[in-house]
């Protein structure tokens, strides 16, 4: 874990100013904490991507982080990117390639200079379609350069007190629809508020992939029996938000498993 922070720090020497693209996740939180104990506040702008598919708690939760954290923060309104309303299989490096382009413009706009993105050695799969948007405009990974993977950033999370170094790793909206699936808004809406209900039941690492008005819930296998045992509660919860059929996957909460 020390060489893994050694090797951080000297990937951020050298820089003076630094925006950081701010999700509120584990990953960007730590980013922003350590470019502000580096930097000072007057230094770092946290950026926040808000999009027509993305979680609403999640830009709440980024805009209290900030609070806490003392440092600017902006939010970044990005509009439906070209050719997404079909939920296209390459929808991850479109929504990229234009989020992480208005960032940049907003970083420049602001006077601040890299832009820099939390993503780790587990996200760098080399066919990764979304980390292949940032290589392409030329924004660089620090966690990726220094080795880091999702496990060391949690445990430095931890080791400085930071409140999202537990925190379940979150996806847009569109994650939870197949690929070439025409949506709407409202379905959109659906999903997250049925998704809200889960978590206020006290599901952490959960999903609900919509199939039509087919809801697939996926919990981690450890409240598996948990969800069976709340069956009558989440199929009256589920039902309300307009699914006719509640489901649970047996194989539990998986990411990516809408991808095929």
């Amino acid at each position: 874990m020390e060489q893994g922070h050694g090797a951080l720090i000297e990937q951020l020497e050298g820089v003076e100013t630094a925006a950081v693209a701010f999700s509120g996740g584990a990953d960007s939180t730590l980013l922003l904490a350590l470019l502000r104990k580096r930097l000072g506040a007057e230094r770092v702008l946290a950026l926040t991507a808000v999009t027509p598919y993305m979680v609403r708690q999640e830009i709440g939760d980024a805009v209290a982080l900030t609070t806490k954290l003392a440092v600017r923060h902006e939010l970044v309104e990005i509009p439906m990117p070209e050719g997404m309303e079909h939920n296209p299989a390459d929808r991850c490096y479109r929504c990229k390639r234009a989020m992480y382009g208005h960032l940049l413009a907003s970083a420049a706009d602001h006077g601040f200079a890299p832009l820099l993105d939390g993503s780790n050695t587990d996200d760098a799969d080399e066919q990764c379609p979304g980390l292949r948007a940032l290589r392409e405009l030329g924004i660089r990974s620090p966690f990726i350069e220094a080795g880091l993977d999702k496990a060391a950033v949690r445990q430095l999370a931890r080791e400085m007190d930071l409140p999202t170094w537990h925190k379940p790793t979150t996806a847009c909206l569109l994650t939870r629809i197949g690929f070439n699936v025409r949506f709407s808004m409202e379905q959109l809406q659906r999903i997250e508020e049925a998704e809200r209900f889960l978590t206020q039941l006290g599901y952490t690492w959960v999903r609900l992939r919509c199939h039509g008005d087919l809801a697939r819930i996926e919990v981690a296998p450890v409240q598996r029996e948990r969800l069976l045992s709340d069956a009558g509660t989440v199929i009256e919860g589920i039902q309300r938000f307009g699914f006719r059929y509640v489901t649970m996957d047996l194989l539990g909460y998986q990411s990516g498993s809408m991808t095929d």
